[in-house]
């Protein structure tokens, strides 16, 4: 078993495909080990971000990401980053195949509806951003 972070963000939440997308993360068998409800300050999305801090994106992404509530969640399952990943396809939702959530729910390439890890290392670091240990059930 491995474990992935899911972000749906501000645009996701905004237009109350929270639900839709929780239903499809229990369809595709995954675990929720923990889930969070909050806002990212501007502070906390540069942090979280920081990897991609010399890209000329991130400062939009960060403004992104600080400007309305998201859900954090860990969840758990054999290939979890990679399962994810296609569960929700392309960033850019014109390129995203049919019924992926991307296609589904996401407004743009920026506004993209949900984040995942985009490897199981990266994964860990990502959970232990928004989760204490005894904040997920195993």
């Amino acid at each position: 078993m491995s474990k992935t972070l899911i972000m749906i963000k501000p645009d996701a939440v905004k237009n109350k495909h929270v639900g839709d997308i929780i239903a499809r993360i229990e369809k595709e068998g995954f675990k929720i080990l923990g889930m969070k409800y909050l806002q990212l300050s501007m502070e906390d999305a540069k942090q979280f971000y920081k990897v991609h801090a010399a890209r000329p994106f991130y400062n939009d992404l960060c403004k992104y990401m600080s400007s309305g509530p998201i859900v954090a969640a860990a969840l758990e399952r054999e290939n979890a980053v990679a399962h994810w990943r296609e569960v929700i396809g392309a960033t850019d939702p014109k390129e995203a195949k049919p019924g992926t959530i991307r296609a589904l729910y996401a407004e743009s390439k920026e506004a993209n509806a949900v984040h995942g890890s985009d490897s199981d290392e990266n994964a860990e670091l990502e959970i232990s951003f928004f989760f204490k240990g005894y904040e997920l059930v195993p």
